[in-house]
């Protein structure tokens, strides 16, 4: 497998913001799509995914999976699912494998997925969010890397250049200017 690409690199202050990102994440995404989400608790992958889900237009409310492992969210206006995984609690690839998710024809949100959900398909993102270390802040840093042919492509960093829309950097999103390559703090 790949190294992957560096599709953005996100500076994020706030809950709003978060939740902005993953707006602007689901206009992003398609049928077959899968993002692993990861990051320590209170990170920011749930709240990203509630955005996301409202980003789809998913009928209801998105929580946490956490003790059903995943959740089918259908969508208003499209065919198309959302599926959130909390991956937590699952102890192998398998064990993800048997959760017979449609991962062609959904949308798939994968929380504490890496290395559970690599192997199911070559094309899919992955999100690492990382907090203050110090606990002095609630900035979050956000990083996406995309791999296969879907995300590995010219076409798919121009696309991912609009992921920051509508997050100022005075409110606290920074885009890395050049692919592959941190933005200034």
């Amino acid at each position: 497998m790949s190294q992957g690409v560096k599709l953005a690199s996100i500076k994020v202050v706030d809950e709003l913001a978060m939740h902005q990102l993953g707006l602007n994440l689901a206009a992003l995404l398609d049928a077959g799509d899968m993002v692993l989400l990861t990051g320590p608790l209170g990170a920011g992958k749930t709240t990203m995914t509630r955005g996301v889900g409202e980003g789809l237009g998913v009928i209801g409310t998105v929580s946490s999976p956490t003790f059903v492992i995943a959740r089918t969210h259908k969508r208003a206006a499209s065919p198309v699912a959302l599926v959130h995984v909390d991956a937590y609690r699952l102890g192998s690839p398998a064990e993800f494998d048997d959760l017979d998710i449609d991962l062609s024809r959904s949308i798939v949100l994968v929380e504490w997925g890496r290395g559970f959900a690599e192997g199911l398909t070559t094309n899919f993102l992955d999100i690492e969010i990382e907090r203050d270390h110090t606990g002095e802040s609630e900035v979050r840093q956000v990083t996406v890397l995309g791999f296969g042919e879907r995300f590995e492509n010219e076409d798919a960093r121009a696309r991912f250049a609009s992921l920051a829309a509508g997050i100022e950097p005075t409110t606290g999103a920074h885009v890395s200017a050049e692919p592959g390559r941190e933005g200034d703090d």
